[in-house]
């Protein structure tokens, strides 16, 4: 599965002003029910109760929140760059600032592995890092995402 598949620029937001975890579900969970019309509480749920599983911060300011929807036809993903960095116990004790949320159907068992697993090297690259934090043309952020799409 390519990231070009589960990503389109109005779902790549910029500067996201949060404190926390909690309020950077709350605005995914805004676009995914105006772009894919997922119902906003059950994607916050979601969103959480994964949280709660265990960390989803990879590192690096990196954070990679997922979760599985019933009814949803195709996955989809949101690329969030915040503001201001925040908590969310990442592997590496450092704070977040970037992070891409991943929404799949209930049963895309390995297309959702392999995804997450796209969306981790791709983020994880310094270089894509440096681009990603301090470009603000979203296009330009969607490149880099999808640049190693095959």
């Amino acid at each position: 599965m390519d990231i070009a598949d589960l990503l389109s620029a109005d779902r790549v937001l910029l500067d996201v002003d949060v404190s926390c975890s909690k309020q950077a579900f709350r605005v995914v969970a805004d676009v995914a029910a105006a772009t894919v019309g997922l119902d906003k509480r059950a994607v916050m749920d979601a969103l959480q109760e994964r949280e709660r599983l265990g960390t989803t911060g990879v590192g690096d300011g990196i954070s990679i929140p997922h979760a599985r929807f019933e009814g949803l036809g195709k996955a989809c993903g949101f690329f969030v760059r915040l503001r201001s960095s925040i908590d969310m116990d990442a592997l590496d004790n450092k704070s977040v600032d970037l992070m891409f949320v991943l929404l799949a159907p209930q049963d895309a068992n390995a297309d959702h592995l392999k995804a997450l697993s796209r969306i981790a090297r791709v983020m994880r690259s310094p270089d894509n890092q440096r681009v990603l934090r301090q470009n603000g043309d979203k296009n330009v952020i969607l490149a880099v995402l999808t640049s190693e799409d095959t």
